[in-house]
């Protein structure tokens, strides 16, 4: 009897030791992504009462030494959202060119593709379409995770184009900055205002920097 217990014992630590490894190397997981592993949601529950992991969000874990950057909820949105791209508010704090701190996680999805179902952490879903979608794209390593971020650019011609939903005071932050910190050049600046039909409302401002 005491050697089955002994195997069981060694089969669960061997569970939890491949728990761990998967986590530390995509930075975090969901617990419904448990069952292509083979391991049972209860390891995840054993492993926070050792204090080995924490639990973020609602069915997300990360390991408890992880340094939580300010962009962790980029990379679980990067997990949980394919084809989402973090945009507006999200992609200016991410650039540094907002003193905003959204609440929500910002991500454009395509047109026509069906609202995405998260529970945590909370988005703000904006649907784009054509160039406005595709044109942009950075790709970040976030926390182990391939996160899709819209260029600094890019996010201050989004930002006038949705200037009822973030502010005009808030695209213009956003274009004082990125000017001053040269995140874009002005033939950037241009080519995604005219991708965003921006360029007239732009011009003036973009004018004023020169």
């Amino acid at each position: 009897m005491h050697h089955e217990t002994s195997n069981s014992e060694t089969s669960a630590n061997s569970k939890m030791r491949l728990l761990v490894e998967r986590i530390r190397g995509l930075g975090v997981i969901r617990s419904k992504d448990l069952a292509s592993l083979g391991i049972p949601r209860a390891y995840l529950g054993r492993l926070v009462e050792r204090g080995v992991l924490m639990r973020s969000g609602r069915g997300v874990y990360v390991p408890t030494e992880t340094d939580l950057s300010e962009s962790h909820s980029l990379a679980e949105v990067a997990r949980r959202v394919p084809g989402g791209v973090v945009c507006l508010l999200s992609a200016l704090r991410f650039h540094g060119l907002t003193t905003q701190n959204p609440f929500e996680v910002w991500v454009a999805v395509r047109r026509g593709r069906r609202r995405p179902r998260v529970d945590y952490p909370p988005l703000r879903v904006m649907w784009f379409s054509g160039k406005a979608y595709e044109e942009g794209i950075e790709e970040h390593s976030i926390e182990g995770v391939t996160v899709r971020i819209y260029g600094a650019a890019k996010t201050v011609a989004d930002c006038f184009k949705y200037r009822n939903k973030v502010g005009l005071d808030v695209a213009l932050e956003a274009l004082r900055e990125c000017r001053r910190q040269r995140c874009a050049r002005m033939d950037e600046m241009y080519q995604y205002a005219r991708i965003c039909r921006m360029d007239r409302v732009m011009q003036p401002y973009l004018e004023a920097l020169t």
